[in-house]
């Protein structure tokens, strides 16, 4: 955990490690919001769908401030430039395939060309059993922005990125 900057990201990945236990991946429906209470407004699900472009189920209140709309059943890809949007296509799979968390620097611009530090997490959730299915991530500005709820987030660019392996954390 010390490789994140947020503690928003670090009570998500916590929880999400000791839902799991030795499993690959914690079950959607063993998630309880009020556990994470206070990370919970930079907490947003995916429904792992690639042909969707990975579409939100859930958006925390802060993360639909950054882009000055609720975001429930837009694309996640849609957020990104294009550079970014196939290099997450590509780490969505891989966060699934091998039911491993990463964390990335983004970075965002408002219309007004203010600019926005952001870290992500992504991490797996099963659905039934099938790790293909969920993901549970945090997006959450690495400074409080002044400008939330009087503009918005333009696409987004990816910076550095990083696999979380709970066994070294």
């Amino acid at each position: 955990e010390g490789d994140m900057k947020q503690a928003s990201s670090r009570e998500l990945f916590g929880y999400w490690t000791a839902r799991r236990g030795t499993r690959p991946a914690p079950e959607r429906g063993e998630i309880e919001p009020s556990a994470i209470r206070r990370a919970l407004g930079d907490v947003f699900i995916l429904e792992f769908d690639r042909r969707s472009g990975h579409p939100f189920r859930l958006a925390g209140t802060r993360v639909c401030a950054l882009f000055g709309r609720e975001l429930r059943n837009e694309a996640f890809l849609d957020l990104w430039n294009d550079e970014a949007r196939t290099q997450l296509g590509q780490v969505l799979a891989v966060v699934a395939d091998e039911a491993t968390g990463v964390v990335a620097a983004a970075k965002g611009c408002t219309t007004e060309g203010w600019s926005q530090d952001l870290e992500l997490v992504l991490l797996p959730l099963a659905h039934r059993g099938d790790i293909h299915a969920r993901m549970i991530g945090s997006l959450a500005p690495l400074a409080a922005p002044f400008w939330l709820g009087t503009s918005q987030l333009g696409a987004m660019t990816l910076g550095s990125m990083r696999h979380l392996d709970p066994a070294l954390e």
